[in-house]
């Protein structure tokens, strides 16, 4: 086990950091605050190898064991970038920069493995290699692709990959997982619905799209109701709705946003299919065309088995200290998250670790809980020494 004194000793310095990142969120690729104070840090701490622009903005960190003779590499990620919502906290380091947060806890992540860094460099109590990844834009942007088109993995010889994040109302020192479909897939669609617009007083001479619009509002519903496996999960959300702009006109033109969120390839194909008819074949019958765009997003994040159940053996050990649990059967969550395309490029494990009692991610009062800092940095540490143990 690693030196929990130690760690416990770093935990007031940590917090400076985190809270500067508080105060000074970045949304995005546009990171470059964030990424020079980590690309600095982690070079004072003498790291063996430290890697800017990855990904565009990304920060690559290197640390060799005492020994490398096992072979073995694992990498490390957090998350860096932070969301566009006005903070509404009165706390004395809220954001500086208005219309800017870190409402998901990215801030407390970077800090966390930066802490993490900071241990291994100094103890290198393990056999092989530990590949640290600071990662833009995962807030939308796919910055966790951006690094793997880089050649990030096949670059550093990654051969595991494990993510973290932070669960509000999941106490401190406690952890949550499951072995495959964790988070879901998350695609979003367009939908232009045109019809002949006229006066309101002469609806019969119009074709009106805010009619057909709402039908296919309404029709959409069917997919998870009557298309889907009730055993399945799928969310399928139209989340604006755009049309018209006086009282006495019926507008030639709707415009529909949502987002469509699956755990299966299967079901991910079905939604889509659906969809794409169900717009169609509504708008035709009123005489009116739909024209659909359909984005697929972030895929499912998909815990490979056997490192779940090291994550999980590994969080057993921080949760026991810190009269915390684990939980090896959370139910998935409908929310994405780009960690999924690390896991589809290398086996690994997502974990959530505990907030305590908190608002919820994306919430204005949302702050990242630092008495969680020892926890995750003991998670980090103790991973890294127990899957790659000392000679």
């Amino acid at each position: 086990m690693p030196n929990t004194d130690r760690i416990a000793a770093l935990k007031e310095e940590i917090t400076a950091w985190r809270r500067d990142f508080h105060s000074n969120p970045e949304l995005l690729y546009d990171v470059h605050r964030t990424a020079g104070i980590v690309a600095e840090k982690l070079t004072s701490f003498g790291c063996d190898e430290v890697v800017t622009g990855i990904g565009r903005t990304g920060v690559v960190g290197v640390i060799r064991g005492r020994s490398t003779g096992s072979g073995k590499v694992i990498a490390l990620r957090a998350d860096m970038d932070a969301l566009p919502i006005e903070e509404e906290t009165n706390l004395p380091y809220r954001s500086k920069v208005p219309g800017k947060m870190h409402a998901c806890g990215h801030d407390g992540h970077t800090a966390m493995l930066l802490g993490a860094a900071r241990y291994l460099a100094e103890t290198r109590d393990f056999d092989g290699t530990v590949v640290l990844l600071f990662q833009p834009a995962e807030e939308g942007g796919g910055g966790a692709k951006a690094m793997i088109d880089d050649g990030v993995m096949d670059r550093f010889g990654v051969q595991e990959v494990y993510g973290m994040h932070n669960m509000p109302g999941l106490p401190v020192g406690s952890f949550a997982l499951r072995p495959g479909p964790v988070m879901a897939a998350a695609d979003r669609f367009r939908i232009h619905v045109e019809g002949r617009g006229g006066h309101a007083a002469k609806p019969n001479e119009t074709i009106d799209t805010l009619l057909v619009a709402t039908h296919i509002v309404t029709a959409l519903q069917s997919i998870v109701s009557r298309n889907a496996d009730p055993l399945e999960s799928a969310v399928v959300s139209v989340t604006s709705f755009k049309a018209g702009e006086a009282f006495n006109v019926i507008p030639q033109t709707a415009e529909l946003l949502g987002t469509v969120r699956t755990l299966t390839p299967e079901l991910r194909d079905l939604c889509e299919t659906r969809l794409k008819e169900i717009a169609t074949t509504v708008a035709r019958a009123f005489g009116a065309t739909a024209t659909i765009e359909y984005e697929r997003g972030y895929p499912v994040t998909r815990n490979h088995e056997a490192q779940t159940e090291f994550a999980a053996s590994i969080a057993a050990k921080l949760a026991a200290g810190a009269s915390g649990t684990v939980d090896l059967n959370v139910p998935p969550t409908m929310g994405a998250e780009d960690f999924s395309f690390m896991l589809e490029a290398r086996p690994g494990a997502f974990i959530f670790m505990g907030n305590g009692d908190s608002a919820g991610l994306h919430h204005p009062a949302y702050d990242f809980n630092d008495d969680a800092i020892p926890v995750g940095v003991g998670y980090w540490a103790t991973l890294v020494e127990t899957a790659m143990p000392a000679r």
